[in-house]
């Protein structure tokens, strides 16, 4: 298994879901070595290091992963930004639109944060870890090869094309989602490929299906939908252990990459018309991404900069605290082909609003849904579940029992099938 997130190191939901999807699979018994970029490795260590679960995992869960073994690669794999749009570097700050979508200027036509999609070494880390990959696969002994995201597929495809094992590429977001119109040839190119020489593709639900269909050109009977799932442990009950603050403003938060896939801009336009209704309400933005400091910019131009607090990227308890203190979860996401995050803020039953433009939403009962775009309704729907306590309760108690639905094990055994049907496949063709 090719990866390149995984806890306590993660920015997004990839790695949550590789660590879920990973822990049910051993318990299944099925074998993984798994492999992992890190960065920062002590030099003593050499290029690569294995790690058992116990070298990994905390204590109470290593029984979870004893079939797993992790293989470190000292790498630095980070991408995920926005382009800057050719307005925002021509005409400086303030929102503007084209057709249903908004966008916003910053403040300056240049800076840190108008960065291109990935660092400019990326192409050479993901060469590296390609490299030692290859190595690796010359000392396991394997069935088939799974890689997660764009970043493994090359190493995934190289195995495979240097050993005729079968190759099970695993799509969590694809270029269309991250980038929009702006799209990264190279990135496109590399996911197309994969997808293509892969024996199945995996998609996280029927809107990335639609995508890798129509837009990598992908046989619809090669992907199969897994939806991913959330993990229910002992944190479900001690989740409201932790004592929240007295306070007299209701929090809508938004929790994610302040990136252009996730909206964040959306989220604020919103949040202004909602204070043009209610005062007592501030807007939490926790994350980080490369529009964070514009979003700052852009609060203050839109005059509601002391309504709105950014917390910057959480992890561990800060999350669970930031889920417990909300009155709403909202996620606006332009393109979002999951989106763990509402089935989290559901456990701490935390009523949702998402995009109609995600995953989750093809599958989610109980949760209000809006165009990602339509800013109007998003403030109206804001309003209701914070005027309402009848509506936000509904919200909260039945969504929170239809997040148990969403099983890591379920996955699991969705995965495993594919790998039979992969193998049995595999077995014929000979």
């Amino acid at each position: 298994m090719l990866g390149w997130e995984f806890p306590p190191f993660i920015s997004g939901g990839l790695g949550t879901a590789c660590y879920g999807l990973t822990k049910a699979m051993g318990r299944l018994g099925i074998r993984i070595a798994f492999v992992l970029p890190k960065a920062h490795m002590d030099d003593s260590s050499g290029p690569i290091r294995v790690l058992g679960a116990e070298g990994y995992i905390k204590d109470e869960e290593v029984s979870a992963f004893g079939h797993v073994k992790f293989h470190e690669i000292s790498s630095s794999l980070h991408p995920y930004v926005s382009y800057p749009s050719e307005d925002e570097k021509v005409h400086g700050r303030g929102p503007f639109r084209k057709g249903n979508r908004f966008y916003t200027r910053s403040w300056h036509s240049e800076g840190p944060e108008q960065v291109e999609n990935y660092p400019q070494d990326m192409g050479q880390q993901v060469h590296r870890y390609t490299l030692k990959v290859m190595e690796i696969a010359t000392i396991e002994d394997f069935d088939i090869i799974h890689a997660h995201d764009w970043m493994t597929y090359p190493a995934g495809v190289a195995i495979a094309e240097a050993t005729g094992k079968p190759l099970v590429v695993h799509v969590h977001s694809t270029e269309c989602d991250r980038s929009g119109d702006n799209l990264n040839q190279i990135v496109y190119d590399i996911e197309r490929r994969g997808m293509h020489v892969a024996n199945k593709v995996i998609a996280v639900s029927n809107y990335t299906k639609n995508i890798i269909v129509r837009r990598y050109g992908v046989d619809p009977e090669k992907v199969k939908v897994v939806y991913n799932g959330v993990e229910h442990d002992a944190s479900d009950q001690s989740a409201f252990s932790f004592d929240r603050p007295d306070k007299v403003d209701k929090i809508v938060l938004f929790l994610g990459r302040i990136t252009m896939q996730k909206g964040p801009e959306y989220f604020l336009m919103a949040a202004k018309k909602v204070l043009e209704k209610i005062e007592n309400v501030k807007f939490v933005m926790a994350g980080d991404g490369d529009m964070t400091n514009r979003m700052v910019e852009f609060a203050a131009y839109l005059g509601i900069g002391h309504k709105v607090l950014f917390t910057r990227f959480l992890k561990g308890i800060d999350v669970d605290r930031a889920y417990q203190m909300a009155d709403l979860y909202v996620m606006p996401s332009v393109s979002e082909p999951f989106g763990i995050a509402p089935l989290e803020a559901l456990k701490f039953k935390v009523p949702v609003i998402v995009s109609k433009q995600s995953g989750i939403a093809e599958v989610l009962t109980h949760a209000l849904k809006v165009d990602f775009w339509d800013v109007h309704q998003m403030a109206n729907k804001i309003v209701a579940v914070l005027k309402y306590p009848t509506l936000s309760r509904m919200l909260q108690e039945l969504g929170h029992s239809e997040m148990h639905k969403f099983r890591w094990e379920d996955a699991a055994e969705k995965v495993k099938g594919i790998y039979e049907e992969v193998l049995a496949e595999q077995t014929v063709s000979r």
